[in-house]
C-alpha cells in the first residue's frame, strides 16, 4: 500500500510539471520575478512514515494545512513555512480468534488518539518563471516541529477475567524537534496579484522521543502469540504469555510525503525594463525610436481596460462587442466583454481612438481614447481604464426557452416579440442552451412566442410599463413550448362554455389564437380539435353537445384566416374519460371538470 501511494505521488508531480512545461512560453522581457509572495494551502499527508518499535501499529494519512511567505530578489528568495498535519495510528494486531491457555479472549477494548504535528521553518527558495502566468518553485526549510498524541491501547480478558495487554504504544509529546522540509510548487496567476497553486512536500522530524507510561514503564508493548491451524479449522492466535513483549522507547525519525493546493498572492514592484543598446531600435508597438541607453527594451504600448455599463442603472454589460477605431478610421482592436463587463486590449499604439460598442444589435454611446492619455499611461502604471455606456431606453429581455413541464432547453427556436397595434415585430433565435435577448420598448403590451417545427408555443404577454427603466435594464422571462407528436392530444386551456351552450367566450380566444399561430407557423399540418364532456346526462346528449362545441372552436379558427380543409372538429362526448368518473360513480365537481376539456392534435399523414 505504501509503495502504491509513492507511485501516486510521483505521478501527481510529473503531471503538474508536464502541464507547466507545455503551456509556458518564453517571454523573458516582460517577466517580473521579484517581490513578496504569500500562499495558503490545504492538502493531504499522503504517506506518513513513523520509525518506532511498534510492529503491530501502522499510521494513516490525514489533513494538512499550511501557509508560506517568500521574498524573491529574482530567481532566488528567502521564505518561511508553517504546517499543521494530522495522522492516525492504525492497529494491525489480530483481533479475532485470540486464545490463551486454550480459552478464548473476549471483552476486547480498543482506544487510540490522533497525532498532530506542527512545523515552523525558514530557508531558501528557488523560482523558475518563463511567463507572468506560470512559475515553478523549489523550497527548502529548516526549523522546529512539535508532535503530540498517537496513544494506542488494545486489551482484553480471558474466561477467568485475567486482563491481557495485547497491543500498546504510549504515543508522543515532543516539542522543538529539529525538522526539515522540501517542497515543489507550481503556480498559475490570473493577474499580477492573484493565483492558485498545487504542489508536493517531504517533511522529516529528526530524533523524536516516544512517551513512556509512568505506571507500567512501557513505551510500546504487545502480547507475543503464535498462529496454529488444522485442516478445515480457522487459524487460532495463541497468546504464549501474559507478560507483554516490552519495547524500549525509540528516539527515531518521523517523516511524510504529502500533496496540497491553494491560493497565492504576489506583491511585486513595478516592472523595470532597461537595457543598454548599442544602437537605436524602433519600437514596433508605439512606432517611436528610443535613444540609448534605454531603447528597444523600454515599454511602449499601453494596456486599455474598457467597461461597458448601462447609462441609467449602471449595470455591467457582459457579452458586449467592443472595437477601437483609430484616427484613420481603421479598426485596430476587437473584443467582447467578460462576465464582469470588461474587455482588455494590450499594446495599444499611441493615437486618437473612438471606442465603439454593440449589445444585441444596439449601438452604445461612443467613447474616446486620446493621444494624451496613451502618452501618459506609463505614469499611471501602464493601464488606462475607460467606460462606454448603453443609452437606449428599451429594456432587454433576457430569456430562456424550455419544453413545457421540463427543464429541457429548446435550441434554435425563433422567438418573436410582437405588438400588432403598434406594428412592432422583433425576432431572434435561441442558442444551444435556449437563451435569447430581445429589446422591449418602454410602452405597450407585447406577445412573446416561439416558432419551430413540431413545437406548440405558449404565448406570454409582457408590458414595458410594468418595469422602471431607470432601475432595470434586463427583464428576465421564461417561455415554454410543447413538443407536438402527430396523433397525440394537447390540452387547450380555458376553452370554457356555459351550461348546455357552445358559444365561444372571450376567455377562450387567447388559447384558440395560440392554435391559429401554430397553424400559421406550420402551414402544411392539419389539426383536429376534439371536445370532451363528463359522464353526466345521456350519451347521445353529450355526443351532440361536444360536437357542437368542437364545431364552434373550428369556426373561430377558420375566422382567423385558417383554411377549413386544414382543421376538423370531433365531439367525443363522454367516450374518453381521463379518470374513474363513469356512469354510476359518485365523483366531486373537481373530478368531473378534469374530463370536460378541449384538445388539439396534429393529424398524422397517411
Amino acid at each position: 500500500m505504501k509503495q502504491f501511494k509513492i507511485l501516486l505521488f510521483i505521478l501527481f508531480t510529473s503531471i503538474i510539471y508536464k502541464t507547466n512545461a507545455q503551456v509556458t512560453t518564453p517571454v523573458a522581457s516582460t517577466v517580473n520575478n521579484s517581490g513578496f509572495q504569500f500562499s495558503l494551502r490545504g492538502g493531504y499527508d499522503l504517506i506518513p512514515m513513523y520509525d518506532n518499535n511498534t510492529p503491530y501499529i501502522d499510521y494513516k494519512g490525514g489533513l494538512e494545512l499550511g501557509a508560506s511567505a517568500d521574498y524573491y530578489w529574482n530567481w532566488f528568495g528567502l521564505g518561511a513555512d508553517f504546517d499543521y498535519i494530522k495522522n492516525s495510528p492504525k492497529n494491525t494486531y489480530p483481533t479475532t480468534n485470540l486464545f490463551f491457555g486454550g480459552a478464548p479472549i473476549s471483552g476486547l477494548n480498543f482506544s487510540k488518539d490522533n497525532i498532530t504535528r506542527t512545523f515552523y521553518g525558514i530557508g531558501p527558495s528557488f523560482k523558475y518563471q518563463r511567463s507572468n502566468r506560470f512559475s515553478t518553485e523549489l523550497k527548502f526549510r529548516a526549523g522546529l516541529g512539535n508532535i503530540k498524541g498517537g496513544k494506542l491501547l488494545l486489551d482484553g480478558t480471558t474466561s477467568t477475567l485475567l486482563p491481557i495487554l495485547l497491543n500498546y504504544h504510549a504515543g508522543y509529546d515532543a516539542k522543538n524537534v529539529l525538522s526539515g522540509k522540501a517542497s515543489l510548487q507550481f503556480n498559475y496567476f490570473f493577474n499580477t496579484t492573484f493565483g492558485i497553486h498545487a504542489g508536493a512536500y517531504y517533511l522529516r522530524h529528526f530524533g523524536v522521543d516516544e512517551l513512556v507510561d509512568t505506571t507500567t514503564g512501557y513505551s510500546s508493548a504487545y502480547a507475543p502469540f503464535t498462529t496454529t491451524s488444522t485442516l478445515n479449522e480457522t487459524p487460532k492466535n495463541n497468546i504464549t504469555t501474559l507478560t507483554p513483549a516490552n519495547r524500549e522507547s525509540c528516539n527515531c525519525d518521523i517523516s511524510s510525503i504529502g500533496v496540497y493546493a491553494g491560493i497565492t498572492i504576489k506583491l511585486s514592484p513595478g516592472v523595470k525594463e532597461k537595457k543598454v543598446c548599442s544602437e537605436c531600435i524602433q519600437c514596433t508597438v508605439c512606432g517611436k525610436t528610443h535613444m540609448p541607453p534605454m531603447c528597444a527594451c523600454q515599454t511602449c504600448g499601453c494596456k486599455v481596460s474598457i467597461t461597458a455599463r448601462d447609462k441609467y442603472t449602471k449595470e455591467i454589460l457582459p457579452d458586449t462587442d467592443i472595437v477601437l477605431v483609430n484616427s484613420s478610421g481603421q479598426t485596430t482592436n476587437t473584443g467582447k466583454t467578460n462576465g464582469f463587463g470588461v474587455v482588455v486590449f494590450d499594446n495599444v499604439k499611441t493615437d486618437n481612438y473612438t471606442i465603439k460598442g454593440v449589445l444585441n444589435s444596439v449601438n452604445l454611446i461612443d467613447g474616446t481614447l486620446t493621444i494624451q492619455e496613451l502618452s501618459n499611461c506609463q505614469a499611471n502604471g501602464g493601464v488606462i481604464s475607460k467606460e462606454i455606456l448603453y443609452g437606449d431606453r428599451n429594456f432587454i429581455i433576457k430569456g430562456r426557452a424550455f419544453e413545457c413541464n421540463s427543464t429541457t432547453p429548446i435550441a434554435g427556436i425563433n422567438v418573436t416579440l410582437e405588438n400588432k397595434d403598434l406594428a412592432v415585430k422583433k425576432s431572434t433565435m435561441t442558442d444551444s442552451q435556449g437563451n435569447f435577448l430581445l429589446q422591449l420598448p418602454e410602452t405597450g403590451t407585447y406577445e412573446l412566442y416561439g416558432r419551430k417545427e413540431n413545437y406548440f408555443s405558449q404565448i406570454e404577454r409582457v408590458t414595458g410599463g410594468d418595469y422602471n427603466r431607470d432601475k432595470n435594464l434586463f427583464v428576465k422571462l421564461e417561455m415554454c413550448a410543447e413538443k407536438v407528436d402527430c396523433g397525440k392530444g394537447l390540452n387547450l386551456k380555458n376553452i370554457l362554455f356555459d351550461l348546455d351552450k357552445y358559444v365561444i367566450k372571450e376567455v377562450a380566444k387567447p388559447e384558440l389564437n395560440r392554435l391559429v399561430r401554430f397553424m400559421l407557423d406550420n402551414p402544411t399540418v392539419k389539426v383536429e380539435v376534439g371536445s370532451h364532456t363528463d359522464c353526466r346526462d345521456t350519451h347521445k346528449y353529450n355526443a351532440t353537445l361536444s360536437q357542437n362545441r368542437a364545431n364552434a372552436s373550428v369556426d373561430y379558427v377558420v375566422s382567423q384566416g385558417i383554411d377549413r380543409s386544414r382543421i376538423s372538429g370531433v365531439g367525443y362526448g363522454e367516450t374518453r374519460l381521463l379518470n374513474r368518473c363513469a356512469d354510476g360513480v359518485n365523483c366531486s365537481e373537481a373530478e368531473h371538470s378534469i374530463n370536460r376539456r378541449t384538445e388539439m392534435k396534429v393529424i398524422c399523414p397517411n
